[in-house]
């Protein structure tokens, strides 16, 4: 097994048990990690941006489907599976209350590997998708 699917494997597992200390070992101190949520910098803000999804959804598990290699960099296809049982942050710095609805969305992710640790990390996600599993309402502002 090549050191960047070990890394893959632990940050899986991590992401699985909740385990914060796990997860960091798998990124560089200097790494920034990207999604539809926003960016974190550094083991301090990975920390916290893991931190607020295993808070929202406890039972959040990830389940791969396939992973593609070209030099330092790998693509990964995966499913986010969970149930809403904590504070949800939305765009515009509102927070969706708990819901106790199941989620189950399509998750790519990109991470660029040097010396044996994750330097990025960039998510894509369908955040309509996610809010209507949530049971978020849509506003729209007149501009």
């Amino acid at each position: 097994m090549s050191e960047p699917e070990e890394i893959k494997d632990a940050l899986i597992d991590a992401i699985n048990d909740h385990d914060l200390e796990a997860l960091l070992r798998c990124y560089s101190p200097q790494a920034v990690l990207v999604s539809p949520s926003g960016m974190a910098e550094g083991h301090d803000q990975i920390s916290s941006f893991y931190g607020y999804f295993f808070e929202a959804l406890p039972d959040l598990r990830v389940t791969p489907w396939s992973v593609i290699e070209r030099g330092d960099g790998r693509v990964h296809e995966w499913c986010l599976s969970a149930t809403h049982m904590g504070p949800f942050l939305v765009p515009g710095g509102g927070v969706l209350e708990p819901t106790g609805r199941k989620v189950n969305i399509r998750v790519c992710s990109v991470r660029t590997v040097e010396n044996g640790l994750t330097l990025s990390h960039r998510y894509y996600f369908d955040q309509l998708e996610l809010f209507v599993q949530l049971g978020a309402a849509l506003s729209f502002e007149e501009g």
